[in-house]
C-alpha cells in the first residue's frame, strides 16, 4: 500500500479497535451480570465464572465485529474530510480506491477473523460452556448449599450448613425433610460429605441425631447414630451428555445435517441446522458490507457548508435494515429456499452492487424531496426557535426596564 493507503489504514485500525474493545466490553458486561447466579446461587470460584464468561467473547465478537468496523469506517472518513486530507487527494486526481483500499482490507482481514470464529471458534467455545454449564448444574449440593443459608432445593426439602471445609466436607448440617405427608424427618450431624458409592450420590453424615416426628399425632422419636447415609440420587440431575443447540455443533455437523449418526435434537430440527450453517457462512461478509456503506455515505469530499449529517443517518438506517433483513432471512432459511437465497444476495449482492456503484464513479444521493423535506423542517424549526429567542429577548428587556 502507498503512503496515504497505510495512514487511513492504521486510523481505522485503531478506531476500530477501540470501538470493537466498547461494544464487547458493555456486552459481556450484560451476559457476566446473566452469569452471577453461578457465584451468587450455586457457589462457583471466581475463576469458574470467568472462564464460563470468557467463553461466551467468540460469539460476542462475530455479533459486534461489524458494527464497529462500521463505526470506524464513519469516524475515519469524517476525520480525515474534516481535515481536508480528502479534499487534497481528490485535487490531485487519486482514484476513489485509493481511499477504499485501506477500508477493504481491514474489512477483509475483520471477515477472516470472523470467519475462523464463526465456523470454529465460536461454536467450539459455546460447546464447551454448555458442558461447563451442565456440570456445574449436576454438582447440585456442594454448589447449592450454602454456609449460614437455608436452601430449599426440593419442595419440602431444606438444607442449612454451618461451614464448608477446604476439603468439601459439611460442618453443622440441619437437614428437614418433610416430603412425605404422614412423616416428617429432621437431620442433625456434626459433620457431613457427599460421596459417590454404587452410582448413587449419597450425603453420609457423622455423629447426629434423626428427630422423626408423625403429622397425624404429632408423636416424636429421636434416633442417635455415629454414621447416616442420605440417598441424594433423585435430586442430582442426571450426567448424560447436554443436547447440543444449533449454534454449539461442529460445522461439519452442520454440514452433514447431525452426521452420520444424528440424534433425535437433529432428526427433528433439520431447517435449524441448515439456517445455522448459512448463517455462519453468510455474517462474515457483513464487515465488507459495512466498510462499503460506510465508504458511499462519506467517501467523497465534501466542504463545510455541505451536511454531512443525512449521509451518516442515511448509512445508519441502510446497516440496521440490511442486519435487520439478514437476520429475518436466516430464521426463515430453514424452511425456505427463497429466503436461502435472499440471505445470500442481501451480503454478495450487497457488495456486487457497491463495488460497481464505486467503480463507475457513481454516487449514492438522497432523493430530491428527501432534501426538499429537510430543507422545509430545517427553516421551520429555525423559524419557531427564532421566534422563542425574540420573545425571549422581548422579556429581558421588559425585565431591564422596570423599576
Amino acid at each position: 500500500m502507498r503512503l496515504v493507503e497505510r495512514y487511513i489504514f492504521r486510523r481505522a485500525a485503531g478506531a476500530f479497535l477501540m470501538s470493537l474493545g466498547a461494544l464487547i466490553g458493555v456486552v459481556w458486561a450484560t451476559q457476566a451480570l446473566r452469569q452471577m447466579n453461578l457465584v451468587t446461587a450455586k457457589g462457583a470460584a471466581l475463576l469458574t465464572f470467568l472462564k464460563i464468561t470468557a467463553l461466551a467473547l467468540p460469539f460476542l465478537t462475530i455479533v459486534v465485529a461489524p458494527f464497529a468496523l462500521f463505526i470506524a469506517c464513519l469516524q475515519t472518513l469524517n476525520s480525515v474530510n474534516s481535515d481536508s486530507e480528502l479534499v487534497v487527494l481528490n485535487a490531485s486526481g487519486a482514484s476513489r480506491f485509493v481511499v477504499l483500499k485501506p477500508l477493504l482490507v481491514l474489512a477483509g482481514a475483520v471477515a477472516a477473523t470472523m470467519m475462523f470464529l464463526s465456523v470454529w471458534g465460536s461454536p467450539t467455545s459455546l460447546r464447551v460452556l454448555r458442558e461447563n454449564l451442565a456440570q456445574i448444574n449436576v454438582d447440585l449440593v456442594a454448589n447449592i448449599v450454602q454456609p449460614g443459608r437455608f436452601i430449599s432445593i426440593d419442595k419440602n426439602l431444606t438444607f442449612h450448613i454451618r461451614a464448608r471445609a477446604p476439603d468439601g466436607s459439611l460442618g453443622g448440617l440441619f437437614v428437614e425433610d418433610a416430603r412425605d405427608p404422614a412423616v416428617s424427618f429432621t437431620y442433625i450431624a456434626d459433620k457431613a460429605s457427599i460421596i459417590e458409592m454404587f452410582g448413587k450420590t449419597l450425603l453420609v453424615m457423622r455423629d447426629g441425631v434423626i428427630q422423626r416426628r408423625a403429622t397425624s399425632d404429632g408423636n416424636l422419636s429421636l434416633i442417635d447414630f455415629q454414621s447416616y447415609a442420605f440417598d441424594l440420587s433423585a435430586l442430582t440431575p442426571t450426567t448424560s451428555a447436554p443436547v447440543f443447540r444449533p449454534s454449539e455443533r461442529s460445522t461439519l455437523e452442520l454440514w452433514t445435517a447431525g452426521g452420520p449418526k444424528p440424534d433425535d435434537y437433529a432428526r427433528n430440527n433439520a431447517g435449524r441446522l441448515r439456517s445455522e450453517l448459512h448463517d455462519r457462512l453468510t455474517q462474515p461478509f457483513l464487515p465488507i458490507v459495512f466498510a462499503l456503506f460506510a465508504f458511499l455515505a462519506l467517501g467523497d469530499a465534501r466542504t463545510t457548508r455541505e451536511n454531512r449529517g443525512l449521509p451518516i443517518i442515511a448509512a445508519i438506517v441502510a446497516v440496521g435494515v440490511l442486519r435487520g433483513a439478514h437476520f429475518a432471512a436466516t430464521s426463515a432459511a430453514g424452511s425456505s429456499d427463497l429466503a436461502l437465497a435472499v440471505l445470500w444476495v442481501l451480503t454478495l449482492g450487497t457488495i456486487g452492487w457497491s463495488l460497481f456503484v464505486v467503480a463507475t464513479d457513481r454516487r449514492v444521493e438522497a432523493p430530491a424531496f428527501v432534501d426538499r423535506a429537510i430543507d422545509a423542517v430545517g427553516e421551520r424549526a429555525s423559524g419557531f426557535v427564532g421566534r422563542i429567542v425574540e420573545k425571549l429577548g422581548l422579556s429581558s428587556n421588559r425585565e431591564e426596564d422596570a423599576p
